[in-house]
């Protein structure tokens, strides 16, 4: 059954589910010990969302970003996947918080002739130490000397047991698709965007009537976020200091911060390794209602033994069983939510786990922390005298309704278990890039954030207000402020206060075309 779009769009649901997202201030980058350990299969960031594309709008986005702060300049062995490990993005139709679709990613790295390029030096044929021996322009080219392919496949049922079947290039035909180089810089690529456009492939997805798209290699880094002053204390004032987000008049609060690119960490500096795969609705939505929920993982073998005469093609014996090292979906839930004791065991989990942690959503630390740093500073600016600044009503059941079952109105499954997974609704039309809000269904968009994630949805400023407390404030609803009767403003004395990190985003800066995150940063010349 698809939902309507004017009983998803009334009531006071949707303001409940845009302000009540998970706690976040950036996503999942180094967000556990293990991770740290093994940052080739770190997921950092989960997009979903209805393509805006101009004439894909019949299809899903999922974008699945892994191998966090990557350096444009950081050679010469760049960002290669794991060869032993295996990516998915996992899909639940119907809300039981178990897979029903998996997508699955597999990725062989090999060199050109078993050595890559070798040069004859005086009578020795030896390999050289880079990748590539000259300028790129193509798949396959002959100036590279390794080269990284996947495949991909699609499982139905359980992730490890269900029924497989191999993706196919819909045009050239295969199993096998490949990874373009990551942006060395002009001399070596000298048009990127045109090299990198070679490896967006047109699929033959099993069970599904309709072709889809796939692309897996380096973009540029899309999510914006104040990121190193946030984790040393949150080392800046963060509200804003303007009348508006981005008005420039310094009419907000005194010392605020305001919106500038300069306060970004990541857009613009570092790149990521995306996986993206567009797929036709109607091979999404199952027997469900038509919304699905969605998270990635990514899983190495159980066993691994140091191999002490390591080859390029084995410097480690791995065996056993899959083991999940890295899960996503909501942004910075592990990294700032979940504590400190149980952050590997977050990553291992499955959404049908999550209850078992659920006191770190109705019992919150992170508005206890901002208390501390800011209640005395606060107090002394306004002169006043407020006895704590985080919410007080506990347990937290508007961040409850948000985190684990969805807005019955907006995006609530047939089923509902409670579950940390992003929801779509996939009955909602997409927003034309240009007429997108970087706040989602706050701004009045109800195809964005906390709908799914588009890379231009600026999800930080919208969870700072609510760790804080806006929803015991009466919120606008078709121009109404309403009561929403989750708290009171006494419980939540800065929580009409508007928060952020000071860091913008908006569509308008990212691309209008599959796979929508820009291309990467060059490593060369000097960035």
């Amino acid at each position: 059954m698809r939902l309507k779009r004017s009983l998803m769009f009334s009531g006071a649901a949707v303001t409940v589910f845009c302000l009540a997202a998970i706690p976040s201030y950036a996503s999942s980058h180094r967000e556990a010990p293990g991770t740290t350990e093994q940052p080739k299969v770190d997921g950092t960031d989960f997009y979903m969302f209805r393509s805006y594309e101009p004439g894909r709008d019949g299809f899903v986005t999922f974008i699945a970003n892994y191998q966090p702060l990557q350096d444009p300049y950081g050679g010469p062995n760049y960002f290669t996947m794991d060869p032993d490990a295996i990516y998915e993005i996992h899909v639940d139709s119907n809300g039981d918080a178990i897979e029903d679709v998996t997508f699955q990613f597999k990725f062989d790295n090999s060199l050109v002739n078993d050595t890559g390029i070798a040069l004859n030096i005086n009578g020795k044929t030896l390999p050289i130490a880079l990748r590539a021996a000259g300028p790129i322009s193509a798949p396959n080219d002959a100036n590279q000397g390794e080269r990284e392919a996947y495949t991909l496949s699609v499982i139905r049922g359980d992730r490890r047991s269900g029924t497989r079947g191999a993706v196919t290039n819909a045009s050239g035909g295969g199993t096998s698709f490949l990874k373009p180089i990551d942006n060395i810089g002009n001399k070596t690529i000298a048009n990127y965007p045109a090299y990198a456009n070679q490896f967006i492939y047109n699929i033959a997805i099993p069970g599904c009537s309709t072709n889809g798209k796939v692309f897996a290699g380096q973009r540029a880094e899309a999510f914006a976020v104040n990121l190193g002053e946030v984790f040393d204390l949150v080392n800046f004032v963060p509200i804003e200091g303007d009348s508006a987000p981005g008005a420039g008049d310094g009419g907000g609060f005194p010392g605020g911060i305001t919106q500038d690119r300069a306060n970004d960490d990541l857009v613009g500096k570092a790149n990521v390794t995306s996986l993206a795969i567009e797929v036709p609705i109607n091979c999404l939505t199952g027997s469900g209602n038509g919304v699905i929920g969605a998270w990635t993982t990514a899983s190495l073998p159980q066993a691994e033994i140091e191999d002490p005469s390591p080859t390029y093609e084995q410097t480690s014996l791995y065996g056993g069983s899959y083991v999940q090292q890295s899960r996503l979906s909501a942004p910075l839930v592990n990294e700032l939510v979940i504590g400190l004791p149980q952050k590997d065991l977050f990553n291992a989990a499955e959404p049908t786990q999550d209850s078992a942690l659920a006191d770190y959503v109705t019992n919150p630390t992170l508005p206890a922390i901002l208390d501390l740093l800011f209640r005395a500073p606060v107090n002394q600016t306004l002169g006043a005298n407020i006895p704590n600044l985080a919410p007080t009503n506990f347990p937290r059941q508007d961040l409850v309704a948000a985190f684990l079952t969805g807005i019955p109105t907006l995006n609530q499954q047939a089923t509902v278990t409670g579950s940390e997974m992003m929801r779509l609704n996939t009955a909602i039309d997409p927003t034309p890039r240009a007429q997108q809000s970087t706040f989602g269904v706050a701004g009045d968009d109800l195809a964005g954030f906390p709908n799914g994630r588009r890379p231009g949805d600026d999800t930080v400023d919208i969870a700072l207000r609510v760790v804080m407390g806006a929803l015991c404030y009466p919120v606008p609803i078709n121009g109404t402020p309403t009561d929403l009767g989750f708290c009171d403003p006494a419980d939540a004395p800065v929580g009409n206060v508007p928060f952020t990190d000071g860091a913008p985003i908006s569509a308008a800066e990212l691309k209008n075309t599959f796979p929508y995150l820009n291309d990467p940063i060059a490593g060369s010349p000097n960035n």
